[in-house]
This record gives structure tokens, sequence and C-alpha cells, in this order.
């Protein structure tokens, strides 16, 4: 690793003499130079641009706002090439999730402005602790595959760019309202000043969002706010940026068996109170998840000349919350077997009353979740007509606090209120460091090279919930090279091909479950674009090899985090094209299709106590056909109807390729309107949009979970493996409509 280090910061520093020649040569063209805005500049470090050899795709704020009626970012991307997206609740509030390529979101890096939003310790993305967040969006770049370097951890399956509000040059007020069904409610307030003395603006929202869920109980109250100070001249861009929310959601994370689903598909189990005879007799009101996360952004860019520019960038992220649940003595100890009605789980001791003694209670309990996270980045960045170079490095330190405290008993006797019956404390400390050049090999052969290194410490250490010790002392150095080449056929068509390796650590579940290794990922991109006035078409092929790759098992743990193992060798394959065509100047059709294979190659497994070798299996939850579709209807510049269209074909929630772990294939179709009408100076725009989800009601489940467990009771001597599985059951036909005012 050494020799490595060493050979990255030899080539960095003789890309870095490589510029200032091409900087001598180019001050005598520099007036041929297409000039960079600043705004540009903020991110152009991490985002893939056309000539760069990686496979991506760019979502403006324009296509966002046409449906963004409260359904989180992952809803909204639902669309693009490769993308299947989930929802506990059912509808696209509250809890939502996004898998490319197969992969799910821990594996999908997500940086905001540059900074990554992944959790530090569980590399999960929440996108319910940021509410309405696609409000204040100006565009997304998802790049599929490696990508990139970017900062946070390396991108397995995708990573997701997201750059938030520009500074608005005129000053206007919103006023947005939807309403839908399940008794959804969304109110957004946004305004900007526009620039004031040529040089500062302010900007911000506030959104409320309330929806009862599809699935029973499962409810959502989310509040966002969003606020913007600027400051603006030639050379200078700075930007101070605060934004957060609130949520409080009833748990929907349990899914239902599969005889439930058959017979009651939205009943929700999350708070069952059982009496002593084993009679459902209600549910516990507060089973609520409630977290509260707050964001703190400053961003510097500087124009140093007409070659050079430079960004700095620091944040502040502070998220506290719990999720509180009761603990049903009957179902656990008849169900659920978890134990966390036991004196011992709860570290209390055991009550003797006269000839008896209590070790169980039924109790109510919350699961606490107290962080901070500090990231400063860098951002170097120098072109000319044939040479661009980005440098960027990322310190971060992530600080976490897990607890649990006791809030109710029937039988606790002396025990003090909030007794705390497990306590830990993570700490994640990540440096890295990435180099790419980009640079005019011929006039029609572009070279790519980027470099990254990557060092990260991580540690706990305390109890968790059994009560369990639980200690991690672990250290990582990752070096990430990527490289590759557009040859442009003409003005319109280019071809790239790109290799690119990426490593990347455990997440906490990983370590909870047993001794995870890191994974690694070699990945190779041939792709084709063209465009032309009325076609943009894009097609590319990818060959993806990891080593211990953490996969998906198909089960959950206690608070419906998944969990995932090495498996050794797998490799995922693919085709992907993805095209917007102008059929006639009222006709839009935007089509995507993916397909792939996706397996492990030589994939083992216990089943009734004897370890087998099951060859080539399937991973988990990757369906071999993912296709989108949109056939937009534009009479007029403030009027479009779309019909929006996805299929997803049989996946396998296990790696065994058990048929009781498939979630069927389904094709869902949604109808999409838009009306803008510019009425007079007063009232800017006046927008209304509604949206059809499932508009042929199809009963599907876009989620669900699998397990195994071995039966050594039930027949003495001999062991018999049992399989499980459970499901998210997705909404029928429902609908959002929105009506936005802009002043």
């Amino acid at each position: 690793m050494k020799t490595l280090q060493l050979s990255f910061l030899l080539l960095a520093s003789s890309i870095g003499l490589h510029a200032q020649e091409q900087s001598k040569v180019s001050l005598k063209r520099q007036d041929s130079l297409s000039t960079i805005t600043l705004e540009e500049v903020q991110l152009t470090g991490i985002r893939a641009k056309e000539n760069t050899p990686v496979t991506f795709t760019n979502v403006t704020q324009k296509e966002i706002a046409s449906r963004n009626l409260g359904q989180d970012i992952p809803i909204l991307l639902n669309y693009l090439p490769a993308v299947v997206t989930t929802s506990d609740a059912g509808a696209g509030i509250g809890y939502t999730g996004i898998r490319v390529r197969g992969s799910d979101a821990t594996r999908v890096n997500v940086t905001l402005n540059g900074i990554p939003y992944n959790d530090a310790e569980s590399q999960g993305t929440f996108w319910v602790n940021l509410p309405d967040f696609a409000s204040s969006v100006e565009q997304i770049q998802l790049q599929r595959g490696v990508g990139t370097s970017t900062n946070g951890a390396a991108a397995f399956g995708a990573s997701l760019n997201v750059e938030t509000a520009g500074v608005q040059p005129k000053a206007f007020t919103s006023l947005s309202s939807s309403i839908g069904s399940f008794n959804t409610l969304k109110n957004t307030f946004q305004f900007s000043t526009g620039m004031l003395n040529d040089h500062f603006s302010f900007s911000g929202r506030l959104s409320k969002i309330n929806s009862e869920g599809y699935v029973d109980r499962a409810a959502s109250h989310l509040d966002a706010y969003f606020f913007q100070a600027a400051f603006q001249d030639e050379n200078t861009l700075i930007k101070a940026l605060f934004f957060g929310g609130h949520e409080i959601t009833y748990q929907s994370w349990y899914g239902v068996d599969a005889q439930t689903l058959a017979s009651d598909r939205t009943y929700n189990p999350a708070g069952e109170i059982y009496d002593n005879n084993g009679n459902r007799s209600g549910f516990y009101e507060n089973q609520v998840d409630d977290y509260t996360q707050d964001h703190y952004q400053l961003h510097w860019d500087e124009k140093i000349n007409s070659f050079w520019s430079a960004s700095l960038g620091l944040n502040y992220t502070y998220g506290r919350g719990f999720y509180e649940e009761y603990n049903d003595l009957w179902y656990d100890q008849n169900i659920g077997f978890g134990g966390n009605t036991s004196f011992n789980y709860l570290q209390l001791k055991p009550i003797d009353l006269g000839e008896t003694t209590l070790e169980n209670t039924e109790n109510t309990s919350q699961k606490w979740l107290d962080n901070d996270y500090y990231v400063m980045t860098l951002g170097l960045n120098y072109q000319t007509v044939q040479t661009t170079i980005n440098f960027g490095g990322l310190y971060s330190r992530y600080i976490g606090d897990h607890f649990g405290n006791l809030l109710w008993g029937q039988m606790l006797g002396n025990t003090q209120p909030n007794h705390r019956f497990y306590e830990n404390q993570g700490i994640k400390t990540e440096a890295s460091f990435f180099v790419k050049a980009t640079q005019n090999l011929t006039p029609q052969l572009t070279g790519f090279l980027d470099l990254q290194v990557r060092g990260i410490d991580y540690s706990v250490d305390g109890t968790i919930s059994g009560p369990q010790a639980f200690k991690v002392e672990d250290q990582f150095t990752f070096f990430n090279p990527k490289a590759g080449l557009t040859y442009r056929l003409s003005q319109k068509q280019n071809l790239y091909f790109s290799y690119a390796k990426a490593q990347r650590e455990p997440n906490r579940t990983d370590y909870e479950n047993g001794n995870p290794k890191p994974e690694k990922l070699n990945d190779f991109e041939f792709g084709w674009r063209m465009k032309n006035e009325k076609t943009q078409v894009q097609a590319n092929l990818y060959w993806m090899e990891y080593q211990d790759q953490l996969v998906l098992t198909g089960a959950l743990d206690e608070v419906g985090a998944p969990i995932r193992q090495n498996v050794g060798e797998s490799r995922r394959v693919g085709l992907e094209v993805d095209a917007t065509i102008q059929l006639a100047t009222q006709w839009l059709w935007k089509p995507n299709l993916a397909l792939s294979s996706n397996q492990n190659l030589d994939f083992y497994f216990k089943r009734d106590g004897i370890l087998q070798s099951l060859g080539k299996t399937q991973l988990a939850f990757s369906p071999n056909v993912v296709a989108g579709n949109a056939l937009v209807f534009a009479p007029s510049t403030g009027f479009q109807i779309g019909v929006l269209s996805k299929y997803v074909g049989k996946q396998y929630m296990g790696n065994i390729d058990s048929e009781n772990s498939t979630l069927a294939a389904y094709f869902v179709s949604d109808i999409n309107a838009v009306f803008i009408w510019q009425p007079n100076k007063w009232v800017k725009e006046i927008q209304w949009t509604t949206m059809i989800n499932n508009i042929f009601n199809l009963k599907y489940e876009s989620n669900g979970y699998f397990y195994t467990y071995d039966d050594d009771f039930s027949n003495p001597g001999q062991t018999l493996t049992i399989e499980g599985a459970g499901y998210y059951p997705q909404a029928g036909i429902h609908f959002l409509s929105g009506l936005t005012i802009t002043f």
C-alpha cells in the first residue's frame, strides 16, 4: 500500500507540473476559453461531464418540479435507468429506499453540495429526515457504477450528487399546497430576495407534510426548513446554508407474511398488544420513529484567474432521536423470542416476591441515536482548452452515541425512570484525497485519469441491547484508481471506455452480525452517446467483478436494517439504454431499459445442518430486467400530460434461489399532468400539478425480506432448515394534486 501511495503522489506531482506547462501555453489563447461560472465551479470536481467516460444521467429542477407533491427524492427518481424504489408506508412518503443496478442505498454514495449525506456508520441515506428537500434542489446527477471519485464512501452501485438551489437573480415568493390519498397534505412556503446591491441574496423554504400512509397506522408527520444566504461578485461566491427536518413516523418496517398479505395486505403488526391468553387487545399508540436532523454548510468558491479556481466546504450535521417500542410479554415468549422483555436484556436484577422470582416484564423502551458529523472539503480546479485537472480533499469526523432508555415496565421494582440498559459510542474519522485529469490527446480522443486515496479509522466501544459487549477497532487505507478514454465520432456522437476500482469498509450492522471484511470492485464500462436537436441516446455495457461483496441476505435486524454477509466472488453484467426522443412538436418520448445478470459465483449455504455448494446463484434484490418509459404530450407551453411506466422483473430476496424468497415482477403506470398560467405582473405564475399513481390499481410488492433458521427441537437429532419471508405492499391507485402560486 505504501508503494501505491508513493506512486500516486509522484503521479499527482507530474500532473501538477504538466498543468503549469499547459498554463504557459494557454495564456496565449485565453480569449478562446469558455468562462466557467462560479455556480459551476462549486461542484465541478465531482460531477461528470459529456467527455467523462462514465455512465450518468442528469435530472433538472424543472423535471423534479413536475412531480414534486410531497414524495421523497428516491420516488421522484424512480423512472431513471436501472433504478428500483420502494416505500415502507406504501405511498412514497415516510421511509423510502432506492436501489441502482441491484445495489441498495448503503452502496449508493450521496452528496449534498459535495458533502457526504450517507450516515457514516450505517452508510444508509434517510430522506425522511429531509422532508420536501426536492423543493430546494437545483440539479441531481446519478452516476451508475463506480463513477468518478467523490466525497465519502465509495460507490458500489451508483453515486447521487445533489446540488441545492443556486443564487436567484430575481425576488419571488411562492406558496404551494397539495392534497392526496391517505389524507396526505403538503404545504410549502418559499422566498428569495433576489440580488441585493448586486452582491447579496437570501432565500428560504418552510415545509410541512402529513400523511396516514397506505399501510395501517403508517402515518408520517414531517417538518422541514431550508435557508440560504449568499454573497457573490465577479470572482467570489460564498454561501451559508441551514437546512434540516423533524420526522415522526409510526413504524412500518415490519412488513407482513404471505398469508396476511393475501387476507389483509395493509395490516401493520407494529405495536401489537396481547393479553395473557394471546388475544390481540390493541396497538401501542406511540410506536414511532422520532428524529431531528440539522445541517449547517458554508461554501466558498474563488476564481483565482482564467485557469484556476478553488473551493472550500464546511459542514456540521447534528442528528438526534429515537424509536419507541412497546415490548409485549406474551408475544416475546410465544412468537418473537427476542428476549426484550427479560430482566437480563434490560439489565435489571430479578425481583423476589415470596417464592416467586420475577425475571420478565412488559415494557416500553426508547433506543436513541445522538450524533455529530463534521466535514471539511477542499477543491482546486484548473482548466484550459486542452486540459482539466481537479484536486479534491476531505476530512470528516463522526461521533455517534447509541443508548437505550427504559420508559415503563409493568413490574420494575425500584428501577429509576429512564433506566439506561445499554450504551455505546461509535467514532469514525476519514481523510481522502483525489486528483482527476482530463486531457485532449488528439482532436478526437480525450483521456481521463482519476486517482483517490481514502483512509478510515472506525471504533466502537460499549454495549448493545442484549446486553452484549460491542467493540470495534478497525483501520483501512484504500487506493481507488480510475481511467478511461472518450472518442469523438462526430460533433454529435462519442464512445467511451473506463475502468474503475472501488474498495469500501463494512458498516456498523455488518460488525454487529459478524466479522466482516472490506469489499472490492472492478468496474468496466463501455458506452455510446449521441445527441442532436431531436434525439438524445445513451447506451452502455458494464462488467462489475466483486470480491468479498457484502450482499444482502434478505434478513433484517430488529430495527429493520438489512443484514449483509461477505460472499467471496460475485458479478454483475448488464446493458443499459436510455433515450429522449422528440417524436413531433407536441410529443416527447423517454424510454429506458436495463438488462443484467447478477450472480454469486460460488455460493455456500448450510441446509439441514450440512454445508452445501450451490454454485452460481442470483444476487438478492437484483432483477434481471428493469425498464422505464415516459410519453409526454405538450400541446402548449402551459400544459402537458404524460404517462409514466415502470417494469421491474422477478427478484429473489435471498441468495439461495428459493422460490419462497421471490418478489413477483410488476408493471406500474402513472399519469402526470401540469398546467401553468401566468396571469399578470402581480401573480407571476400559477402551476397546477396532478399525479395519479398506479392507474391500473395493481397489487404489488416492491420490497421484502427473507430469512432461514435451523429447527433442532421438533425432531431430536435432526436439523431442519426453515424458510420465511415478509413483504412490503405498495398502494393501489392513488392521487396527489397540488397548486403553486408564485408572486
